[in-house]
């Protein structure tokens, strides 16, 4: 059907949220209006492990402005608050039991009138506990690793005789890699707005990058029915994985409301966020790669350990990329962990891909190294031409043109092999290459598009706007649908009273809502059509469907383009106040006969102080290819928001834990080093075009995630061919460097 004008779809469309966005207009969680609202402050534990012996709440209870202190004393009882219903949900802490399983874990909440009330009173709040020694380091317990018996997705996984191709040769490296706690710190803290309507209605305005989970997990923690709770959230100011499953304020702003029987708001401060809202977990990764003589790998086995709290399990899944990035036919893969006194860690961008990335290219490149071969034509001797792990051909890959691209971009030939060769004054220049890798998936999703009197379309769907542009790339493909301009078409989210669309998580929105909303514009579009050729008022009655075409919100006969009948008209003569139409699309079939990825290469070119051991990322360049891109402009900005998180990843992000107590010691940004603008160079991004016609109905794979995994490798690296020093312990600081 043609299309009002050229198509949306893969045009750079301005984000259609970003005025409201500059100007204030963008409502998030915690500036909801909402009448008679208290405040919600937490009262963490000053100890790691152990029992509350007493909790003295009276001075707090008489504060100013105090309507209740809530302690597991005195806390309304859940029995579902400790259920977990999914693997992805994550255990939280309610106020149901005396036990403390992490230092600064919720003990109580005081809820006053104001919040300058609240943290008053909530600093008056004391606790005496029966502690126990907290130990909350992996390598201070490395002898209790354990695998996780999971048959749905095995934790040890061998493909060939990997202790057979390591022996065979000619060149090999045993290397063990570190990668320390990071914490997601989104620009938007997480927050909860809590109105209870009677007894069993629960309303919530959360920020949240997955309004159904949190619906379907506060039902079942506080015994109400799906029906009975809405979850709003319209603006996300980021989440990166720490707003996919709801923590314990969630609940604790529901039990708050429900003990005052009043609208309770409570956001959490950046402590908080250090602490009981998800963080990317330590590992410990143990490598061994051999090549032959012809630079052929021969074997590889990968071994991890990661951190998980007592209470719950999470796994940093690192070995994934290492058994289907390359052409190996032998490997042996183990994923363990390690129980501590600690909340439990949670995804964060690219989980696993970041951390088993930077090890294995880290190890790709030492290798390259030890053999005599240059980096990065090791990685295109090695180049799988199918998925290695499945034997599925990939749906589209293009991994190579990314290399070529890339390299000419940053002149890869102009590097001498040699490293210490350059040098700018008393800086050393090096540069150095990775892969980088991320698996698409697509899950069903549900969509409903109306027509208007007007002619004008709404289209909702239950999915989530993190910043990504999903408001926008969701109105281009709605309006090539449906054949109107981008200002004819409003799209809709962030509601559970919406079609239900899946998380907001994984690099998977675009895949997976995304189909839903162009069958759900199209599945209207016919319904028009039809109307109109049964309807004798219309000047395209008695037409066969197939010989009409849209342009405009008007359809047109295609042999007679006089014959004319707009949307708007359709609507009015049906006597409704609208036409609508509900789709919901499950992944597409054609999608398990392939191996789907979107892959990409990334190149640095550092500057190292000699005497200070500063590192400078000079340039940066990423060529990525991920399907059909949907909006240019979106794109860019996300494969540049992965890549500044890369840099963090290489040479900043550090989470800090007391080894005496379990407490975090990095509390807030002073402490917690992100990148600034000064630390951040040009960064080049390469937008590979790559046709897809098996991932699904729009050809996206999705591609959030896709440039962070792969930078700090291609940093590390690059500080090795600049300095000849080997950091295998992020982030790369200058004490790192000035020692060795």
């Amino acid at each position: 059907m043609k299309g009002a004008g050229k198509p949306l779809v893969g045009a750079d469309v301005d984000r259609v949220d970003g005025f409201k966005k500059v100007t204030g207009g963008a409502t998030y969680a915690a500036e909801v209006q909402v009448a008679n609202v208290a405040h919600a402050v937490i009262v963490g534990s000053t100890v790691g492990r152990g029992r509350i012996q007493a909790i003295e709440t009276r001075a707090a209870e008489a504060a100013p402005g105090v309507v209740a202190v809530i302690t597991h004393v005195n806390a309304p009882r859940f029995p579902g608050v400790s259920a977990k219903q999914d693997p992805n949900d994550r255990v939280v802490q309610g106020l149901q039991d005396d036990a403390v399983l992490y230092h600064d874990q919720p003990i109580a909440v005081v809820v006053a009138d104001t919040l300058e009330h609240a943290q008053h009173a909530a600093a008056l709040v004391t606790a005496e506990y029966d502690a126990v020694a907290a130990v909350s380091d992996i390598e201070a317990d490395l002898d209790s690793a354990f695998i996780l018996d999971n048959p749905r997705a095995p934790n040890q996984i061998t493909r060939g005789d990997a202790a057979a191709g390591l022996a065979a040769a000619k060149t090999r490296i045993d290397v063990t890699y570190r990668t320390p706690v990071e914490t997601h710190n989104p620009m938007e803290p997480h927050a909860t707005i809590a109105v209870w309507q009677g007894a069993e209605h629960l309303t919530l305005y959360d920020s949240t990058q997955a309004i159904f989970n949190v619906r379907r997990r506060l039902a079942a923690m506080l015994g109400l029915t799906l029906e009975n709770v809405r979850v709003i959230n319209h603006f996300v100011g980021g989440g990166f994985g720490s707003k996919g499953a709801p923590w314990s304020h969630v609940l604790l702003a529901a039990i708050a409301a429900k003990a005052t029987g009043r609208a309770v708001k409570l956001v959490m401060t950046r402590q908080h966020l250090q602490i009981f809202a998800g963080h990317r977990p330590k590992t410990v990764q143990q490598l061994s790669i051999g090549v032959d003589g012809h630079g052929e790998l021969t074997g590889m086995r990968h071994d991890v350990v990661s951190e998980t709290s007592r209470y719950d399990v999470f796994i940093e899944a690192c070995t994934g990329v290492t058994r289907m990035l390359y052409a190996c036919p032998n490997v042996a893969t183990v994923q363990r962990l390690v129980r501590l006194d600690i909340a439990t860690p949670t995804y964060t961008r690219a989980p696993g891909e970041s951390t088993g990335t930077f090890a294995l290219e880290s190890a790709l490149d030492e290798l390259a190294y030890a053999a005599g071969l240059n980096p990065l034509e090791l990685r295109r001797k090695n180049h799988a031409p199918h998925d290695p792990e499945s034997g599925k051909p990939w749906s589209s890959k293009s991994l190579l043109e990314c290399y070529r691209r890339g390299a000419e971009a940053i002149d890869w030939a102009r590097r001498p092999e040699k490293v210490r060769t350059l040098r700018d004054g008393r800086w050393r220049i090096g540069f150095g290459v990775a892969t980088t890798t991320r698996g698409s998936r697509q899950q069903p999703a549900s969509a409903r598009a109306r027509m208007l009197p007007t002619g004008r379309a709404i289209v909702q769907a239950g999915t989530q706007d993190i910043g990504t542009g999903t408001y926008t790339i969701m109105t281009q493909i709605a309006g090539d649908a449906l054949g109107l301009p981008l200002g004819d078409v409003r799209f809709e989210l962030g509601d559970t009273a919406f079609p239900e669309a899946p998380p907001s998580v994984g690099s998977f929105t675009a895949a997976s809502t995304g189909p839903a909303v162009h069958n759900a514009c199209v599945a209207l579009r016919r319904d028009l059509i039809d109307r109109a050729v049964r309807d004798a008022a219309s000047p395209l009655h008695g037409l066969d469907t197939d010989a009409i075409d849209g342009d405009g919100g008007v359809l047109v006969a295609r042999t007679d383009p006089k014959r004319r009948d707009s949307y708007g008209a359709i609507v009015t003569r049906s006597g409704q106040a609208e036409i609508s139409v509900e789709v919901r699309t499950e992944a597409n079939k054609d999608r398990g006969s392939y191996s789907v990825y979107g892959f990409g290469a990334v190149f640095a070119r550092v500057k190292v102080d000699e005497d200070l051991g500063e590192v400078r990322v000079d340039r940066l360049v990423g060529a990525f290819a991920a399907g059909k891109v949907l909006n240019p402009k979106t794109a860019r900005s996300q494969l540049i928001g992965g890549m500044v998180w890369g840099i963090g990843q290489a040479l900043h992000e550090h989470s800090v834990r007391d080894p005496r107590t379990a407490r975090m010691v990095t509390r807030d940004l002073a402490d917690y080093h992100v990148p600034v603008h000064a630390d951040v160079p040009h960064l080049d991004v390469i937008l590979v075009p790559e046709e897809d016609p098996h991932v699904n109905e729009i050809g996206a794979k999705g591609l959030g995630e896709l440039s962070t995994p792969g930078v700090a490798a291609a940093i590390g690296n690059a500080v090795y061919h600049a300095t000849g020093v080997r950091v295998r312990d992020l982030p790369i600081t200058p004490d790192k460097l000035i020692q060795s």
